[in-house]
């Protein structure tokens, strides 16, 4: 059974994306700015020699023109456990068993990271986190099985690779964790050194950074894959 990657992603229509930039963005540059994101994180993604799913929430037709040659897959319609739960079945269904779920905010992501996980999910481990600086997690993957482990967790807080990481023990589930990373979700993230580094591969996030005079705290750092 083959890998694969599956990114997360919406259509970037104004008010509906990165609204927590707003005031410092306007709607419409929040919009253009996840356009950006995802754009840089798709195809850096594709580079990897993984076959690549898009699980989108939104107009398939944005993404079949900016994304041709993808398997485009619409995401179940509830809240995020049950969008997760769905998406790793609908994979297996497809005959994937090593699975890695990333989202679209992490546009300078290592690829070396998601390299890593699917090193793991192929010798052995069944569960592979990507623990966020924000106490959730930017990547999950799955060699088998899931039990419960994306029910009943507290989305959108601090404890969700906590409680995550404990459910997958329970289920005597073989767990590995990967480098921390972070998502693009505040203005303060914004002025990541990352970001600006152009061995980073966020090609698109950094101009549009760039051309709205955004600039980065401190020295510019690689954290290329």
């Amino acid at each position: 059974m083959k890998p694969v990657l599956a990114v997360f992603a919406k259509t970037p229509h104004p008010g509906k994306v990165k609204t927590r930039l707003a005031p410092a963005l306007t709607p419409e540059e929040g919009a253009e700015l996840y356009h950006c994101m995802l754009q840089d994180t798709i195809a850096r993604m594709r580079t990897l020699g993984v076959e690549t799913v898009i699980f989108y929430d939104g107009d398939e037709e944005f993404f079949r023109n900016f994304h041709p040659g993808l398997r485009l897959i619409r995401q179940h319609q509830a809240g995020l456990g049950e969008r997760l739960e769905a998406a790793f079945r609908q994979l297996e269904d497809l005959g994937y068993r090593e699975r890695v779920v990333i989202g679209s905010d992490a546009p300078d992501l290592p690829l070396s990271f998601i390299r890593e996980a699917f090193d793991f999910l192929g010798t052995g481990k069944d569960v592979v986190f990507g623990p966020a600086e924000d106490g959730g997690y930017y990547l999950v993957g799955l060699s088998g099985g899931m039990a419960d482990l994306f029910q009943d967790v507290p989305w959108s807080t601090s404890e969700v690779l906590a409680v995550s990481y404990q459910k997958a023990q329970h289920a005597e589930f073989a767990v590995e964790l990967i480098s921390t990373w972070y998502d693009i979700d505040s203005y303060e993230d914004l002025l990541r050194p990352g970001l600006y580094d152009p061995e980073s591969g966020a090609t698109l996030t950094r101009r549009f950074l760039l051309e709205r005079g955004i600039e980065p705290l401190g020295a510019v750092a690689c954290s290329c894959g």
